[in-house]
């Protein structure tokens, strides 16, 4: 099933490269940029349990076909695993541990198909990062806790409905693979039943409520001088 779901994103990403989608691309570089700022909260698995990575993206947009730049997410539901450890006495222990992780990602969206209130687009991701599990609940990246190398990359797909020209619905999802330090983990929480096996890969999916305030703005405003020199507000 894990093979069918990849193939499925594979085609879709060479379906969004195809050689009249290349000539567009060359198309909007040719106009100005602006600036793309956004927090996102993405839902995803964890050994069958649903969490929630939040993250913050900055980067630049080419005529609100082509987004490109990098940002940061980290996990922000509290999971926890536990780990059963053989002591240095020979007996097993118990150890219950909140799982945290972080990573800086660059992501590229390039939208190919467009109608005056639909749109569907292709974002890609890629990020790396590191794990780690700790005793406290919040977060302590600077504590004594071993950390654990984090690649990830998520390729996916990007429905959007505009109900007005500054406001909008939408919907993400996407596919997740992971790498990471597996050995290491089971090193250091070796012992039957250990749960260490996190991060896999999993479908990640969000819902979006989009303003864009720029055109609330021009709509607003539509004899300002911003508006005047940026606007007006298009579909």
């Amino acid at each position: 099933m894990r093979k069918l779901i990849s193939i499925f994103f594979f085609f879709i990403w060479i379906g969004s490269l195809r050689s009249q989608y290349m000539d567009s691309l060359h198309e909007v570089f040719t106009h100005k940029s602006s600036i793309d700022a956004r927090l996102e909260s993405r839902y995803s698995f964890i050994n069958n349990q649903i969490v929630s990575v939040t993250g913050v993206r900055l980067g630049v947009a080419f005529q609100r076909k082509l987004r490109i730049g990098g940002g940061i997410s980290w996990l922000k539901s509290d999971y926890t695993s536990t780990f059963y450890p053989i002591s240095y006495t020979g007996k097993k222990d118990t150890l219950l541990r909140h799982l945290k992780f972080g990573y800086l990602c660059f992501y590229v969206d390039f939208v190919f198909y467009k109608t005056k209130r639909w749109q569907l687009s292709v974002p890609i991701q890629a990020g790396v990062g590191t794990l780690w599990f700790q005793k406290s609940k919040f977060y302590n990246f600077w504590g004594n806790d071993h950390k654990y190398f984090l690649a990830l990359y998520e390729p996916g797909i990007t429905a959007q409905f505009k109900v007005f020209r500054w406001f909008g619905l939408g919907a993400d999802v996407a596919y997740r693979f992971s790498a990471k330090n597996t050995h290491k983990i089971r090193r250091d929480f070796d012992g039957p039943g250990s749960d260490y096996k996190v991060l896999a890969w999993s479908p990640t999916y969000s819902f979006k409520i989009l303003i864009w305030f720029d055109q609330l703005y021009y709509e607003a405003f539509p004899k300002s001088r911003i508006t005047k020199r940026f606007g007006p507000a298009v579909w």
